[in-house]
């Protein structure tokens, strides 16, 4: 209930809406007194604070007695009269329904806060309230590294001392102010990227910080150089929390601020924070299941950290509808390294001349989108760390010589392969470069035995390229005019099928036009041309090299032999073609532009690459097909 935008004579003077207010505080409080419980909220093993029947409740008098009764941290304990308060309250503090936010003024000469803006969040329920005091818990911890903490975390001054006349069940706490906007409100602005440079003030000592040598620049330029220094300060601060036995559980763009005076980003403040290890006599400190839990707040935190990103670069995320597609496509298991399968029609949709976002991803060999999938990794196990994260090529500038690791190396030819492949621009040089990458992907090979394939194979596999044969329609005078749509080739796992591992589906979408006007008009029959393999066996097999006709000069790699027998054709069409012989050129057509290895698997003899993103396969002629995995 943030009072944004209301003017706070209003609510002083006994308006309707404060009436209202105090009336539900009462309620709150009658509730309290009539029902026994007893509520406490726990740090390192202690008891930070009880509620009873009998007590003053959490934020009564005898919460702050055993409060002050122990040593918390540097906490200041205000009265009212300490502030002078403004007529307004920043859209940006992301109040809640059980709070009323202020924004003040100290007026306490004797404080060291003397003139200084803070905020003042008013918690009503009692689940409000053990927010708060779990944030002046929490500070006691944070506050031993005073630079990191003022630097990177929402800084909480302290609380609001009840008077005589206040209500048993109030709480006020006191933090500071970083500006009226968060960083969602920044990102929202039409022109927000020229508008945040100029309140950080970038010059080039800032972009040093980000291993960057200048400012300005083109758009895209300076958007990458404005998400990796916001990026690497999140970053930073979430590590923070780590380092002291923290997990933030509640990270996401409307809590976190970039502070105009230290230009940093300030991780909100931690009232959901959790520890690491709650301190319990029936469990060993080294046990198994303590290092568990650790792992899996990290892994909690690092995926909040993710969806920030992504928002950050993809600003169609921004819009709430497709950031429930973009997550419902993660909660439906599928990995996260498909993100650019899933996101480009979505990201190329109205962005005809290029969307920034997706030029940035792809800048670096596809730095971004692997830090995406590494931060949103499905096993909480397999997620990037705050420290590697830093390491990260995405987040690191051009003056900074960073050690690549094999797998940044593998996914960065892998994204090169795949955009030589969408330019569609099949000169004899770009098909010796493809060719090349696709020969160092198999040197690179992750999956060299045949349970790693069983494992990654099932699924639908869209062709990108074939190092085989090219014929389109531009090349020659065909005697049927044919547009290939989708073709995929989709593997199922076989249950109790004896020696045969999988089945496989060839799917080839075509759309046969007219004869005369089809260079301008692509509408026609549609049709597909499926072929079945009811049985695909699986086996461990090795690809022998003989570039000299000595034996001993042979060179050989690991590789999936793949066995198929009996294939089914079929042809269908979504209307009555014109007549038999239309059909029969259409389908004679799509078999001279599709690689016969597709419509007849039983040509390909083995994988010799396969990751979770792509499929590299090799046929009897030498030939190699390279798949993207589709999302379900």
């Amino acid at each position: 209930m943030a009072a944004c935008g209301i003017p706070v004579e209003t609510l002083i003077r006994g308006g309707g809406f404060v009436k209202q207010f105090w009336d539900l505080r009462n309620a709150v409080s009658h509730r309290r007194r009539c029902l026994p419980l007893k509520i406490r909220c726990f740090s390192d093993g202690k008891t930070a604070t009880e509620f009873s029947p009998r007590g003053g409740g959490i934020g009564g008098r005898d919460s702050e007695e055993d409060y002050d009764s122990r040593d918390l941290g540097p906490v200041t304990m205000f009265r009212m009269s300490d502030f002078s308060y403004c007529d307004r309250v920043s859209i940006g503090l992301a109040g809640k329904g059980d709070e009323l936010i202020f924004e003040a003024v100290v007026q306490d000469q004797d404080s060291p806060l003397y003139q200084s803006r803070v905020v003042l969040r008013q918690l009503i329920t009692n689940q409000a309230q053990r927010r708060g005091w779990r944030a002046l818990e929490v500070l006691k911890k944070l506050s031993r590294r005073q630079l990191m903490y003022h630097s990177y975390a929402t800084q909480v001054y302290g609380y609001v001392a009840q008077s005589d006349g206040e209500d048993p069940g109030s709480f006020t706490l006191v933090h500071g102010y970083h500006g009226s906007y968060s960083l969602e409100h920044w990102l929202q602005l039409p022109n927000w990227l020229p508008t945040l440079e100029a309140a950080l003030a970038l010059n080039e000592e800032w972009v040093r910080r980000v291993g960057d040598d200048r400012v300005g620049g083109p758009a895209v330029t300076r958007q990458h150089r404005i998400t990796r220094l916001l990026m690497r300060d999140l970053l930073i601060g979430v590590n923070y929390l780590h380092s002291h036995g923290l997990a933030h559980t509640r990270l996401s763009l409307e809590n976190l601020h970039i502070c105009p005076v230290v230009k940093h980003v300030k991780v909100g403040i931690l009232g959901n924070a959790v520890d690491f290890f709650e301190s319990n006599p029936n469990i060993n400190s080294a046990s198994e299941g303590k290092f568990d839990r650790r792992q899996h707040m990290i892994a909690f935190d690092m995926k909040s950290v993710g969806f920030i990103m992504a928002k950050m670069v993809i600003k169609e995320l921004m819009d709430p509808a497709v950031f429930s597609t973009f997550k419902s496509f993660l909660a439906k298991g599928n990995d996260p390294s498909c993100l650019r399968e899933h996101l480009l029609p979505i990201m190329s949709r109205n962005s005809p001349s290029g969307n920034p976002g997706l030029q940035m991803l792809d800048r670096q060999w596809g730095a971004g989108w692997n830090l995406l999938s590494l931060l949103l990794a499905t096993k909480p196990s397999e997620r990037i760390s705050c420290l590697d994260a830093l390491r990260h090529p995405f987040l690191c500038g051009p003056r900074w010589r960073i050690e690549q690791s094999a797998n940044t190396i593998r996914w960065g030819l892998g994204s090169t392969a795949v955009k030589i492949a969408e330019e569609y621009i099949y000169g004899q040089s770009q098909r010796n470069r493809l060719a090349h990458f696709i020969k160092l992907m198999e040197m690179m090979n992750p999956r060299r035995n045949v349970a790693d394939w069983e494992e990654l194979l099932p699924g639908k596999w869209r062709l990108l390229y074939s190092t085989g044969r090219h014929i389109g329609l531009t090349l020659r005078q065909a005697t049927s005019r044919v547009l290939i749509g989708e073709a995929c080739l989709t593997f199922e796992r076989i249950l109790n099928g004896g020696a045969a591992n999988f089945s496989a589906v060839a799917d080839v979408a075509f759309t046969a036009m007219p004869t005369d006007g089809w260079a301008h008009d692509k509408s026609g029959l549609d049709g597909r041309l499926r072929a079945a393999v009811p049985a695909v066996q699986l086996t461990q097999g090795r690809r022998v090299f003989l570039d000299e006709p000595g034996p001993s000069d042979a060179v050989s790699l690991p590789a999936a032999q793949i066995a198929a027998e009996e294939v089914a054709l079929e042809v269908s069409f979504s209307a009555a073609p014109p007549s038999v012989d239309f059909a029969k050129a259409a389908v004679r057509e799509v078999r001279i532009q599709i690689p016969p290895d597709l419509f007849d698997p039983t040509r390909i003899l083995c994988g010799s690459y396969l990751d979770a993103r792509l499929l590299v396969l090799r046929a009897a002629d030498g030939s190699a097909l390279l798949f993207s995995r589709s999302p379900r």
